[in-house]
């Protein structure tokens, strides 16, 4: 992940962040594997593992946010990467002493994702005080290559692991990514900066709030986010059951479809630096809305012409354009965002898309209930279309590069 354009502490910052991602995704994966092969879980559990996996995100990415604005951003990271930790050995300890649980499981993954959120909070907000503004995108692009490498091969390598020699070397395994990723972080200087004196919480908070939905290029960026995970979990909700009743495919041809995704977020992340290059940086944020439209589209187009192939191809598009919004958005936010705000604005938008995620299930299960899974994916086609109209004001298809970095 070293990058000779970028500054060196930023890429003690890119190998943190890739050990620490791969740590994260291959005990997401581990964890529900180990639960159905060791523990007998039925979809009932694993979807309540799912629930406790997440719900940090949405209960604690704004406390954090605050933390994040008012002292270190490094310290942070290395707090919450050192918890993730200790959660992955007390897994590691239960099994090696037969003493795993549901509730074990349970307990450790929501303290895992509480890692992950502090880390996800603070890093945006790091990373421009290690890179300057014009390097910005390339230094995002290095970061979500890491996210797209851990997200695409963390499944398939916690799978093996557990069929090879257990659960228990998954997240010894796991817990040495965490490790790494501090024993990064140690080595890297955080530049000195003076936070606001400390004010009541919903103050800063509102403060936060204020700058997301006031600023005219941060308000459709994050009103864009939250609708698009409404319709990427209607789509996850539905898209299983209607990939076996439809399409005809079999448990592995279903996962081959999904794994689409993850090679197009690789592809994505290469090709980004390309795409903002020869894009207006306003058509380079609409580039990947745009994208989620059509590869949700292709997946419609399933209902009339049933096709594995076609189907994969839908998600590898949603993939790569996935990946390109992140980076491009993210930069955008970055620069727009004065620093001191730059961890309760990240906070936030954490926050809306993990209340999105679950509405978006809810409204894809009532639909499909109702009318089927072809309905689902009408739903999500509809919502896609609405996330790609609030990207397309003027403010953001004006933006020919990027605006003055707030300080």
């Amino acid at each position: 992940m070293t990058d000779s354009k970028l500054p060196a502490a930023f890429n003690r910052l890119a190998w943190a962040n890739l050990a620490a991602q791969a740590a994260e995704q291959l005990s997401l994966a581990a964890t529900p594997i180990v639960a159905v092969t060791l523990l007998g879980a039925g979809p009932g559990e694993t979807g309540l593992l799912a629930t406790f996996q997440t719900l940090p995100f949405l209960l604690f990415s704004i406390p954090l946010g605050l933390l994040a604005d008012r002292g270190s951003r490094l310290r942070l990271m290395v707090g919450a990467e050192l918890l993730r930790a200790v959660s992955l050995l007390a897994l590691l300890g239960a099994l090696l002493t037969g003493h795993a649980s549901l509730l074990w499981l349970l307990a450790m993954g929501f303290i895992g994702a509480l890692g992950t959120v502090g880390f996800s909070v603070a890093a945006p907000a790091l990373v421009p005080s290690l890179v300057p503004g014009s390097a910005l995108a390339r230094a995002n692009g290095r970061l979500e290559l890491a996210r797209s490498l851990a997200y695409a091969g963390g499944p398939a390598l916690a799978g093996s692991l557990v069929a090879w020699a257990g659960g228990s070397t998954a997240f010894v395994v796991a817990a040495v990514g965490s490790g790494l990723a501090v024993a990064w972080m140690r080595g890297l200087h955080e530049p000195r900066r003076t936070p606001a004196p400390p004010r009541h919480p919903w103050a800063e908070l509102r403060e936060g709030a204020r700058q997301v939905w006031h600023q005219p290029l941060l308000r459709p960026i994050f009103q864009t986010a939250v609708i698009w995970n409404i319709g990427w979990f209607v789509l996850q909700g539905t898209y299983v059951s209607y990939a076996v009743r439809h399409l005809g495919l079999s448990a592995a041809s279903v996962g081959l479809t999904l794994a689409g995704f993850g090679a197009g977020m690789v592809c994505g992340a290469l090709l980004a630096s390309r795409v903002l290059a020869r894009l207006p940086l306003g058509r380079a944020v609409q580039f990947g809305p745009a994208m989620s439209l059509l590869a949700c589209s292709t997946l419609a187009a399933t209902v009339v012409w049933p096709s594995a192939a076609l189907a994969g191809l839908g998600f590898f598009v949603f993939g790569c354009g996935a990946i390109i919004w992140t980076i491009s958005s993210t930069t955008l936010r970055q620069t727009v965002t004065p620093g001191a705000l730059l961890g309760r604005v990240s906070a936030i938008f954490l926050t809306g898309n993990a209340g999105a995620r679950p509405l978006g299930a809810a409204l894809g299960g009532l639909v499909g209930a109702q009318w089927g899974e072809a309905a689902c994916l009408g739903l999500a086609v509809l919502a896609f279309a609405w996330q790609l109209l609030l990207i397309s004001g003027p403010a953001i298809s004006r933006l020919q590069g990027l605006p003055p970095q707030e300080v």
